[in-house]
Formats: structure tokens, sequence, C-alpha cells
């Protein structure tokens, strides 16, 4: 079954539920055309600059970085039940040494706003383009939350992703 466009924030319930719950999958594209996936548990959905916005983070070692400093184009995919081992294997191997779409035999389905794919199999999906980006910087977060979060200084950018369209099974 295919997707169709819906309301910006249909779903915004159930994406933080499995957001808290398991995590998203993020997916990126490089200049190269490569897809990338990881897994991500943090992000905010809302209202910025009078446009709807998903704000993710991802820290300066990932290779999603990389791929989002080339591109700024990304895609937040719901996972479907029975997602679980995918969940954990996306946020444990880098991009940088795996395939993982080819690793587990994922099926990249290419957007229709933006050059980052989703991914068959996940009900709904977010595609958005970078419109601003924050570093965390050393000493100006909350410093026990600094302490837990940071211990190795391994600190995020936070991508601003204005989101173009949200799409979710017709089922």
């Amino acid at each position: 079954m295919g997707k169709v466009r819906v309301e910006t924030f249909k779903y915004l319930d159930e994406t933080i539920k499995r957001m808290r719950s398991g995590g998203l999958l993020l997916v990126s594209v490089g200049r190269d055309g490569r897809p990338n996936v990881m897994t991500i548990g943090w992000g905010l959905l809302g209202v910025m600059w009078r446009e709807p916005f998903f704000v993710v983070a991802v820290r300066h070692s990932r290779y999603t970085h990389k791929l989002l400093e080339e591109t700024g184009e990304f895609t937040v995919n719901v996972p479907g039940e029975g997602m679980e081992e995918l969940l954990r294997y996306c946020g444990t191997v880098s991009g940088r040494d795996y395939d993982k779409f080819a690793e587990r035999g994922l099926r990249p389905v290419p957007g229709r706003d933006v050059r980052a794919p989703s991914i068959e199999g996940c009900p709904i999906h977010y595609e958005c383009r970078t419109a601003f980006k924050v570093e965390v910087e050393p000493g100006a977060l909350e410093r026990e939350l600094e302490v837990e979060v940071y211990p190795s200084r391994d600190y995020h950018t936070l991508y601003y992703g204005r989101i173009l369209g949200v799409y979710a099974r017709e089922d």
C-alpha cells in the first residue's frame, strides 16, 4: 500500500510515543546519493517561524552528521511493529563502515520533497530540509545535564528541519 500526504501534526502523538519507546529512524543522504539510516531517540516537533519543524540532534562523531552537512536533507521514519531489531542495529552500527540498507534488506523509497529517501515498511515519515542549525556549546548547558549527556564531550548539532511533507500509509 502506498502513502498519502497527511496533515503535518496528524501523527504527532504516535511519533513522540515511538521516539520515547525504541526510537525513530533518521535517513540522510550525502552528495554521493547513498542513503544512511541511524536510530534517534531525541527530537522535537513543533512550530518555529510560523512553519512546522522537526529538530533532530546528531553528534559530531556520527556519519549522519557528515551527510547532513553535505545536503541538509533528511527523513524521519516512524517504525512499524516488529522493527525493534532494526532500531537496535541502526543505533549501534556506523554508516561509515556498513551499508545498513543493504545489510538489513531495507528498500529506500525516493523522497517526494527531498533527496533523502524514506524506508519502505515504516508507516509514517516526515520529509525535512535544514533551515537552521545550532551547535551545543561546552559550558552552555545546565552542568548536571552536560555531565550526564556529554561525558566524552561529543556534542550535538541541532538541525532544525522544516517539514516539507508528512506521509502515511493509506490503511
